[in-house]
């Protein structure tokens, strides 16, 4: 590209007279803070005003980079706060699943728990038994600790039955 010196003077002076007018908002500024009013604020020269727009085009540089980083991390937080919500919803579903499976299996169980003969019956399924045994004419087998009152009972009715035949 050609640049025509016309047209670098042109944007050399336009950001001069931008410098120019910072600085006087600047003094105009900082004179009405320290108590001074209508105070005559001179022009900057240009090699001031220069300098001043290389200082300022610095430090925009500066801004401008950290309040990037700034809303970067912002983002990446966000993001991290974001997917981490994500897996404690994640593990909360498979808990309550987890909970659901096992309350399925405790009813379950529960059920077999109801369906299981009583204990009494067991006692009168030994009493049929020794019943059946005594008319083959089997002899007894010991009796069990829990059938005690069982036994009792068989023998018992072992002893009419003899004195009817």
């Amino acid at each position: 590209m050609i640049y025509h010196e016309e047209d670098r003077i042109g944007f050399k002076g336009n950001i001069s007279s931008i410098i120019r007018v910072y600085h006087w908002v600047e003094m105009r500024t900082k004179m009405r803070i320290m108590g001074f009013r209508g105070t005559v604020i001179k022009p900057l020269n240009e090699e001031a005003a220069a300098e001043l727009g290389a200082e300022l085009l610095g430090e925009a540089t500066v801004f401008i980079v950290g309040g990037g980083c700034l809303v970067l991390e912002y983002w990446r937080h966000q993001a991290h706060q974001r997917h981490k919500e994500e897996e404690q919803s994640a593990a909360w579903d498979a808990l309550r699943d987890e909970v659901g499976r096992v309350a399925l299996a405790l009813e379950a169980l529960q059920a077999q728990v109801q369906a299981a003969p009583p204990p009494g019956a067991l006692e009168e399924l030994q009493a049929q038994m020794q019943e059946v045994r005594a008319q083959l004419c089997a002899p007894d087998p010991p009796p069990a600790p829990q059938a005690a009152s069982t036994s009792q009972e068989v023998s018992s009715s072992e002893e009419k039955e003899p004195a009817e035949a």
